[in-house]
């Protein structure tokens, strides 16, 4: 039987680390590829595909494969997770070990949630919590790749009026992510098609009026790029930290490219590989997020030479 080292390099940590952001990115891309593809009762049970079998059978053909692909990859990211909460923990950096506890107990969340989602009927409201959960699960992810690439957390390298305003362009985010779920339950792709007691099929939806929902989802993402701007033109003006203009500038391009793919997807009246493509934009903009967040802290070497501490030279005797 093999033994684990005593404590595992910086660099396995960051390579699981990342690895452990990626899966939980992919698992929302294949989530949506469920929802698109009409699978999500692929399966129509939980934790079983079916009554009698825990694979999916030939009656339940493709829809059922893709359904259960999407549990098996959930498998896949819980063993991730735990490898990455066993390498952090073997590790002398004590600062990670909140982040890999984080990441790995909202895998098993996330299973139940998914399972809820399918013994409810896919309903809207959990297959929202589901997405969010995930995208929550992402940004700490990131966070944790990103950190485990430094010595420690670091200090301020930032005004603090700048880290405060990145703190607000992350809550407008979530408050985006929020609101685009919305968006999503009241549209065509809520849920799977089913029959309700007449017989006739029929999509659950939240409710909401679509086109009005969209229009304050739109409303919010403008305010979101505005803010981003802001700090990005406030950064350069004062010169402030390199590492946080580049999340800064970065982060804005994900959002505007977002943006248009929102956009267009909208006025094409929602096609699926459209929708699935802004799906995996909401993962990007989630994590260029979350290394926007991070960036406001970090080593002294990443301040300006004339913010940098100085040495005390002492004077000659």
């Amino acid at each position: 039987m093999p033994v684990l080292p005593a404590s595992f390099s910086a660099t396995t940590i960051s390579r699981v680390a990342l690895a452990n952001a990626v899966a939980n990115g992919l698992i929302v891309v294949t989530g949506g590829a469920v929802r698109l593809t009409g699978s999500g009762l692929g399966c129509p049970t939980w934790p079983n595909c079916t009554d009698a079998s825990f694979v999916p059978t030939e009656e339940l053909a493709g829809h059922g494969l893709i359904e259960f692909g999407n549990r098996t990859l959930t498998g896949v990211l819980g063993i991730i997770a735990l490898a990455t909460l066993v390498v952090v923990w073997r590790s002398p950096r004590r600062d990670l070990r909140p982040l890999a506890v984080l990441g790995f107990l909202g895998i098993p969340v996330q299973a139940a949630l998914g399972g809820i989602t399918v013994l409810t009927g896919l309903n809207p409201w959990t297959v929202a919590a589901h997405f969010l959960l995930s995208a929550v699960l992402v940004a700490l992810m990131t966070v944790l790749w990103l950190r485990s690439r430094e010595p420690g957390v670091g200090q301020l390298l930032v005004r603090r009026p700048f880290a405060l305003l990145a703190t607000g362009i992350a809550a407008v985010t979530a408050t985006v992510l929020v609101l685009g779920t919305v968006v999503t339950g009241s549209g065509p792709h809520s849920g799977d098609l089913q029959e309700d007691a007449d017989g006739d099929l029929r999509v659950d939806r939240m409710g909401f009026d679509a086109e009005l929902v969209s229009q304050l989802h739109a409303d919010v993402v403008f305010l979101l790029i505005g803010l981003t701007v802001a700090l990005l033109v406030a950064l350069y003006a004062t010169d402030t930290a390199g590492r946080t203009r580049r999340a800064a500038r970065d982060l804005l391009v994900v959002q505007v490219l977002q943006g248009v793919v929102g956009y267009v997807q909208y006025f094409l009246h929602l096609p699926a590989v459209l929708v699935l493509l802004h799906m995996l934009g909401a993962v990007l903009v989630t994590a260029y997020t979350a290394r926007l967040v991070w960036s406001v802290r970090g080593p002294a070497s990443e301040l300006p030479l004339e913010a940098a501490p100085r040495t005390e030279v002492p004077a000659a005797r």
